[in-house]
């Protein structure tokens, strides 16, 4: 016993030195780990690709197999019936894909070469503004004319010092990117494979995970790690797939009601809509704002229906389709949703905007849980103590449960 206590006092301080080696090589070094930590990720990304895919095409498996077993009778063969689950569903994929992107692709592609051939047209109409608003507003001139001078040698310096030296890196950044694409197909043809693998053998991978956390840590911990994983599950799954699901309905009705309203660079504004709308609170801004844009160089009238048309289109997601499909997946306050947006953007783009919602919605739900068993170890059971500064007569008359306390 007394062995036993010593190893793990040695363990926990070589764990200890790890870590803070660790951290001074992050924070004042080079960040040797963390550039280990990048070329591993990156030899794991159609891994990575292939898991982000099962986990998506999760619930249209398990719906194939139920409907299967319904047929069939329990008794089928589970293997044959999860392989003829996972051909089904990459055939929906698939088709859903094809049906996209022959109808979209072109019509996208056309509003792309208009909007491109008519860039002279929308210059000068931005150019007639400008000078109208200088012509009817005198006094404002000078200091356009003043503001123009200021910047002009700035603008040839930057032209001139930075844009044509780097020139040529940027070809080269161009031609890595070819490269990159490559690569990225690559990788993602490798995770469709490993998608395939890991939906056939997902209730193994999660026995197994089961045995060795069980292994590991005590029961209590076995079962607090499960609650906490399904949790996750529940949040990541109701959040992200319902709002993949939100966003592609979204961008339809944004183009049957633009088709309707005859608007320009319809299959344009709708992609942006649609791709935009998968950003909490801010996205629906974020796509209606260019958006509106393009469609005010064509028509004032037509942009004024389209913010008309965004605004309820917006009220009908927020109000309808959205709780429909999401239900309170996060169960996150609107306020630590604008704050998960807002981190999540800073860090990591727009990726940090979508994934920041459901892991910040993870941490709220694990701080309200160690919250509610430790006011539930001493005696409280609701909020109302807490809801004024008189609460502490309450609190102080509630006897401390010290047997929980240890």
């Amino acid at each position: 016993m007394e062995k036993k206590h010593y190893f793990r006092w040695g363990l926990t301080a070589f764990l200890t030195i790890c870590a803070l080696m660790v951290f001074y090589d992050t924070v004042f070094r080079h960040g040797v780990l963390l550039s280990l930590l990048g070329k591993f990720a990156k030899a794991l990304m159609p891994v990575i690709y292939g898991a982000a895919m099962a986990y998506l095409l999760t619930p249209l498996v398990n719906s194939f197999d139920r409907m299967q077993f319904k047929l069939f009778g329990e008794k089928s063969k589970r293997g044959l019936v999860r392989a003829v689950s996972i051909l089904l569903t990459w055939a929906v994929v698939f088709l859903a894909v094809y049906v996209l992107v022959s109808i979209l692709i072109p019509q996208l592609y056309q509003s792309v070469a208009t909007l491109v051939g008519n860039m002279q047209s929308y210059y000068n109409t931005v150019y007639a503004w400008v000078t109208k608003l200088l012509d009817d507003n005198p006094e404002i001139a000078p200091r356009v004319s003043a503001a123009i001078d200021e910047y002009w040698d700035e603008v040839r310096g930057w032209f001139t010092d930075k844009f044509l030296p780097q020139a040529q890196q940027t070809i080269g950044i161009v031609t890595s990117g070819v490269l990159s694409v490559v690569l990225f197909f690559k990788d993602f043809l490798v995770g469709v494979i490993v998608s395939v693998y890991l939906l056939a053998l997902k209730e193994g991978f999660a026995t197994g995970a089961r045995r060795l956390l069980y292994c590991t840590v005590s029961k209590k911990h076995y079962r607090g790690t499960l609650s906490a994983a399904s949790t996750a599950n529940n949040i990541f799954s109701g959040f992200v797939r319902g709002k993949l699901l939100d966003s592609l309905i979204i961008g339809i009705l944004c183009f049957i009601g633009c088709s309707f309203l005859k608007m320009p660079y319809t299959p344009l504004i709708s992609v942006i809509v649609g791709i935009t709308n998968i950003i909490p609170f801010f996205g629906p801004f974020l796509g209606a704002i260019p958006s509106a844009f393009l469609i005010l160089l064509v028509s004032p009238v037509k942009c004024l229906y389209f913010i008309i048309f965004v605004l309820v289109l917006q009220q009908l997601d927020g109000n309808i389709i959205g709780p429909k499909i999401l239900g309170n997946s996060t169960q996150l306050p609107s306020f630590w949703v604008i704050v998960a947006i807002l981190i999540g953007g800073g860090f990591f783009g727009v990726l940090g905007m979508f994934l920041g919602v459901p892991v910040f919605a993870c941490f709220y739900a694990a701080v309200n849980h160690f919250s509610g068993d430790r006011l539930r170890s001493r005696g409280i059971t609701s909020d109302e103590p807490f809801r004024s500064n008189n609460g502490i007569d309450q609190l102080e008359a509630i006897p401390d449960n010290k047997n929980s306390e240890a």
